[in-house]
């Protein structure tokens, strides 16, 4: 009789002792579940953020492409401008009478040209300057991604350039 309580009860704790470690691994499963979802909805998030550094990327391309045509239709008008300059220096040589007057016109139309210049070459360096600030703001928000980034998942490496993982 002795031996059936004995028995009984052994297999109670043991029964009880499975019961508590299928609940505890239930437990790290639900967690473990939630920390993915968490982890996956950050990716997409980070991605998300990507995707418009990239829009913002465009558009400042594209922003950059007018500025240039701009840049080329003042070198073309700098270009007509010289030009007239060397009219007016034939027109000076042939009217000795006018002489006074077109030597006016030249520096004027000199003024004009050094000022083009100037404000061209003022457009020209702020416009590198804005460019470099944002190429570097998105290599800080690239890095700062990649710090973060799963370096486990093969998205993540390509995204990141990393070539081999580190385990």
């Amino acid at each position: 009789m002795k031996l059936v309580v004995v028995v009984t009860v052994l297999s109670a704790v043991f029964m009880v002792a499975l019961i508590v470690q299928a609940v505890r691994q239930e437990m790290n499963l639900r967690e473990v579940k939630h920390r993915m979802e968490q982890n996956t909805m950050e990716v997409k998030r980070k991605e998300a953020a990507i995707i418009e550094m990239k829009a913002n990327i465009d558009t400042l391309t594209r922003t950059l492409d007018d500025a240039n045509r701009r840049v080329g239709s003042v070198k073309q008008k700098n270009e007509e401008i010289a030009s007239s300059t060397r009219n007016s220096e034939d027109v000076l040589r042939a009217c000795n009478k006018d002489k006074g007057k077109i030597v006016d016109m030249k520096t004027e139309k000199t003024k004009v040209i050094a000022q083009l210049r100037a404000d061209h070459e003022e457009a020209k360096k702020k416009a590198e300057a804005d460019i470099q600030s944002l190429k570097q703001q998105i290599l800080d928000r690239d890095k700062a991604v990649c710090a973060f980034a799963d370096t486990s998942k093969e998205e993540a490496r390509k995204l990141c350039g990393i070539t081999e993982t580190s385990q």
